[in-house]
């Protein structure tokens, strides 16, 4: 076992030894025709060669395990006997370099989640009474405040409570734009402050942060094989000793050894083996750099074949929260009215209020006088003007003329779904405020795409009224719209959808969604949701974009074709190497070469996987940023 350990410490220097023999062995005969020195330098590079092909086939059959190790130094043993030392040197040359290449390819493949973890934070400066100090991350708990100085990583996932920056977020949500963070908001272990000071209250540290959870999903996703590797596993186990099989058949019937031989060698399915995880794990490391987790092989293999899209409103279509949507002036001053009325909103906590201050976005003035009128609204002062702000009861109680024009106004804006607030300024009508839960600006091209994708239905489930839903449904035109369900009424309607046949995703963010992502053959969370939507979940759409699940979607169907193309690529390759030896065109030496070079074709055939996410990531870019052009 130490033997095998040094060895494959130093893999690459064995491989250069047996490499330069060669070249000295080729350089022996046919530049000075010494036939004595092509001869021992071509018997010691096979010996060198064989010493870890054959002590890892030793330890496959200690476990019970037929492996293609075997194949190859049953190979290399035959050779020697009969004296071709040529061919069982170029073959353990040949194998060994691929076996190196196929491990550079799959580290190179794991590279994300690799890049992931060292960038985990280690250390935090914690403030303490005393000042501040500096401990592990280990000894971080929840409650504790964290300093975060200009270019440090934000040590725990938190709220920010004291200072104000701009924050690289990429880490996390494979976005490179910096975001704006103040006092409030919310922050990511990881994450990045390239300017500014600030300080954060910890939610959550260690293993429970985002970030922590972006490194265990994919770590289990990368670990975890799909059916197709299942049975390529098993292929394997049975494929090995039937060519060990038909060699000693041909051998025994043809009493040619170096054809028996020949045979074990094409017989090496080492492009098949690999073809497939290769694949299976440049796909889940392409998602990781793009924001999306893929938790394994089995996801996409299933995922792949989804021809129905189940989502919840809110939250997934939605922002999931309400915001001012649609603003109706009556006067010249609309902007000093709208401030106005976000300072008297400042000082209460309702939801509609508070989507009016986050709206303004301006400092609070002073008010006066504040009189709360429940079910109704708020009277108050701004600058020794009254307001009313509320609904129209409220309006009515203060005999606020309406005129015909504004009625329609306020009409409208009720029948596509708002909220409406009004304000008045000294009992004239000033505003009517439209506020609701707005789509997401990308939802209804992401949709459109989905179905030219393949995905068959549609369909929205929702707790809220069935005419807000039909309003939502109407304007993205889906296919089925349910409204007024109970968390276990969208779970049982998923399993409908699957009795009859579909296979389905559910698209959510809430705990109430759980159950119907757990219950669909491909549950899909938002990254912003609930901790049990996203453990539940099968796929994690990291950044909340809607988009993504248009690139998550695409992702699968191109790694599962990606392994149906190394899967024929290696078949082909051992049908046209047997095909070439009964012609006489193949022998052993041009035979393994082939072997090596097919697994070298598989596996960079799934490197294209993660050469074209840089290519993805900048149109993401170029598309968020064409969105925010529009919202502006």
């Amino acid at each position: 076992m130490k033997l095998q350990q040094q060895l494959q410490k130093h893999r690459t220097d064995l491989i250069i030894a047996v490499g330069g023999l060669v070249l000295i062995a080729l350089v022996s005969r046919y530049g000075f025709n010494w036939q004595l020195g092509y001869t021992v330098a071509m018997f010691i590079a096979s010996i060198i060669g064989f010493i870890p092909i054959g002590l890892q086939a030793g330890s496959a059959l200690r476990v019970r395990v037929i492996s293609i190790d075997l194949l190859v130094s049953i190979a290399v043993i035959g050779a020697l006997v009969i004296g071709e030392y040529n061919e069982s040197a170029i073959v353990t040359f040949l194998f060994l370099l691929g076996a190196l290449l196929e491990q550079k390819t799959m580290e190179k493949t794991r590279s994300a989640i690799g890049d992931l973890t060292q960038m985990a934070p280690a250390q935090a400066l914690l403030v303490t009474t005393d000042g501040v100090e500096n401990v592990d991350i280990d000894s971080v708990d929840e409650g504790d405040v964290m300093l975060v100085k200009t270019g440090a990583q934000v040590p725990v996932d938190g709220i920010v409570t004291k200072g104000n920056g701009y924050l690289n977020e990429a880490s996390i949500t494979g976005e490179s734009a910096v975001m704006t963070k103040t006092i409030g908001d919310h922050v990511f272990a990881g994450s990045i402050l390239e300017n500014g000071t600030i300080e954060v209250q910890a939610e959550k540290v260690g293993e429970d942060t985002t970030f922590g959870k972006i490194i265990e999903l994919v770590e289990e996703a990368q670990d975890t094989k799909s059916s197709v590797e299942r049975f390529i596993d098993k292929f394997a186990t049975y494929y090995t000793p039937i060519v060990l099989l038909i060699a000693l058949l041909v051998g025994l019937v043809s009493r040619d050894a170096r054809l028996a031989i020949t045979i074990l060698v094409l017989g090496c399915p080492g492009a098949l083996v690999i073809g497939v995880p290769v694949a299976n794990v440049a796909g889940v490391g392409s998602g990781a750099k793009l924001g999306i987790l893929l938790k394994g092989g089995e996801v996409m293999a299933t995922f792949k074949h989804v021809d129905t899209f189940v989502f919840d409103k809110t939250g997934t279509l939605t922002y999931g929260t309400p915001r001012v949507n649609a603003v109706k002036h009556y006067r010249e001053d609309r902007d000093a009215v709208l401030q106005a009325v976000a300072s008297i909103e400042s000082e209460s906590d309702h939801p509609l209020g508070q989507a009016i201050i986050n709206f303004v976005d301006a400092p609070a003035q002073t008010v006066s006088e504040t009189q709360v009128i429940k079910g109704m609204g708020v009277s108050a002062t701004v600058g020794g003007i009254s307001y009313l702000v509320g609904n129209l009861t409220l309006m009515a109680k203060y005999h606020v003329a309406i005129s015909a024009a504004q009625q329609q106004d306020v009409q409208a804006l009720e029948a596509a779904g708002h909220s409406v607030v009004l304000v008045a300024q000294n009992n004239q009508l000033a505003l009517v405020l439209g506020i609701k839960d707005q789509l997401r600006p990308e939802v209804k091209a992401s949709l459109n795409e989905l179905r030219q994708m393949g995905a068959k239905q549609l369909i929205m489930l929702t707790g809220d009224n069935q005419a807000t839903a039909d309003l939502i449904g109407q304007e993205l035109t889906l296919d089925v719209v349910k409204g007024n369900l109970l968390p276990e009424d969208k779970a049982a309607y998923v399993q409908a959808l699957q009795d009859a046949g579909h296979t389905v995703a559910f698209v959510g963010d809430g705990i109430n969604d759980s159950p119907s992502i757990a219950r669909a053959d491909i549950g899909i969370a938002m990254g912003s949701g609930t901790d049990v939507a996203v453990e539940t979940s099968d796929v994690v759409l990291i950044k909340s974009n809607f988009h993504q699940l248009v690139t998550a979607f695409g992702l699968t169907k191109k790694t599962v074709a990606n392994m149906q193309e190394n899967i024929v690529l290696a078949l082909a390759t051992v049908a046209l190497l047997f095909i070439g030896l009964v012609l006489g065109l193949v022998n052993m030496g041009s035979g393994m070469f082939i072997h090596e070079f097919s697994i070298l074709l598989v596996t960079a055939n799934a490197l294209r996987l993660l050469l074209s996410t840089s290519s993805k990531q900048k149109l993401d870019q170029r598309q968020l940023l064409s969105e925010t052009s529009r919202l502006d």
